[in-house]
């Protein structure tokens, strides 16, 4: 690649210098991060925006903040006038990302592609401003490819790079199947990159692979290869496992603002850095400001908490959301006060029934077994007093509130 930043004004280059700093915020890979300000520069002399490629497999319409990592990077890219590329893998998600998986994934149908896509563009719209997003879908090109054309482009790759994949070597060793339009799967996602003509793509370090694969692909199309910024995966609210619905450690951005701040408190002092820099708009020097504020112990753990739970719900919801939130918060889990919002629930099943009858019947957890451990744990309470006996018989009376831990909460109304 030809040298840019050689032929850069003093100003330019500390524009290029500006945007590689916040580029490069929270960012765990750049590969490589040479080339990413080679570009900058080149877009700056040449006045014309990068092209900044996100792909996405429309199988999991439910966004939450694990998601928002790479979508507040690309909002960067956004804000500072580069082109987002949002590309929809409408074809490669009938055939699924291996990507982390021990079997092959269930292919999506056409519906279920196209109603998961439109969910996403809603949810997208909290992060970026979609009017200003040029938004693609893969079976425009993929779709219409004959035969000849995909042995083509299957004869660009080898075998054996396409086995370097960790997913396909450890189900190789444990005699797992595969199937040969697995193999396809990066193929493809390398060959969106050639029909988009990306400068960057962007996704978390579980795309690695994928991602190189556009690199790959436009190299043996003759294009300029696109630099890949891989993004950390968020750990969730347990501090360990990545963020995830199933593992119940994440903080939706669809969930009322209480629901959220609470969440957002529950976040572990250490992982807070991490969460400012990976899914809040503060800038390099502010979240280093707060850093070295905490180091200092000038600024309490709670305090960076606080502010953190507060910028979290009025990115997506609005200040005084996020303000309602936070007294809320104050009321109920720091005085110990029942809030005034409860969920309230009809009950017409008795005059006595046992804490877990009440805990199934409000839905406050899925199951009797996770009921009794969470009475074990001393996690329930009824009308504020802490239950001890999973098999005690309650009177019921119209008004009784039931809590789970520190944010579930339903009252009984009695059918009269």
């Amino acid at each position: 690649m030809e040298n840019f930043i050689e032929k850069l004004t003093r100003e330019q280059k500390e524009e290029v210098k500006r945007q590689m700093k916040l580029y490069t915020q929270g960012v765990q890979e750049i590969i490589p991060a040479e080339e990413l300000e080679q570009k900058l520069a080149k877009s700056i002399i040449n006045n014309e925006p990068l092209k900044i490629k996100l792909g996405l497999d429309p199988s999991a319409p439910d966004v939450h903040l694990g998601h928002t990592v790479v979508l507040n990077k690309m909002r960067q890219f956004q804000e500072n006038g580069h082109k987002i590329q949002l590309l929809i893998g409408d074809f490669t998600g009938k055939i699924g990302d291996p990507t982390g998986k021990s079997v092959a994934r269930k292919q999506l149908t056409d519906e279920e592609v196209k109603r998961n896509a439109k969910t996403y563009f809603e949810q997208f719209g909290k992060v970026m401003d979609m009017s200003k997003v040029d938004l693609y879908y893969n079976s425009k090109w993929l779709s219409k490819l004959n035969f000849e054309e995909v042995i083509g482009l299957a004869g660009k790759i080898t075998v054996a790079r396409l086995l370097e994949r960790d997913d396909f070597e450890e189900r190789i060793a444990l005699g797992k199947p595969i199937s040969l339009h697995e193999f396809f799967y990066p193929v493809m996602q390398g060959y969106d990159s050639v029909m988009l003509e990306c400068d960057i793509e962007l996704g978390g370090t579980d795309q690695h692979f994928n991602i190189l694969m556009g690199r790959h692909f436009q190299e043996k199309f003759g294009k300029e290869k696109q630099v890949a910024l891989l993004m950390p995966l968020l750990e969730g609210l347990d501090g360990v496992e990545k963020m995830s619905k199933s593992k119940n450690n994440y903080i939706g951005i669809d969930e009322t603002p209480e629901e959220m701040y609470g969440k957002a408190m529950s976040i572990r002092d250490e992982q807070m850095i991490k969460y400012f820099e990976l899914v809040t708009k503060f800038t390099p020097e502010e979240i280093a400001k707060i850093k070295a504020n905490l180091e200092a112990g000038e600024l309490h753990p709670k305090k960076a908490k606080m502010l953190l739970a507060e910028t979290i719900v009025s990115m997506y919801q609005d200040e005084e959301a996020a303000k309602k939130a936070g007294k809320h918060f104050a009321s109920v889990f720091q005085q110990g006060a029942i809030p005034t919002n409860v969920a309230e629930i009809e009950w017409n099943g008795g005059e006595i029934a046992s804490p877990i009858d009440l805990i199934m019947h409000a839905n406050l957890l899925s199951s009797r077994s996770e009921a009794r451990r969470m009475i074990d744990n001393n996690g329930v309470k009824i009308n504020g007093e802490k239950v001890v006996h999973k098999d005690e018989q309650l009177v019921i009376s119209d008004g009784l509130v039931i809590q789970i831990g520190k944010r579930k909460f339903a009252k009984i109304r009695v059918k009269a």
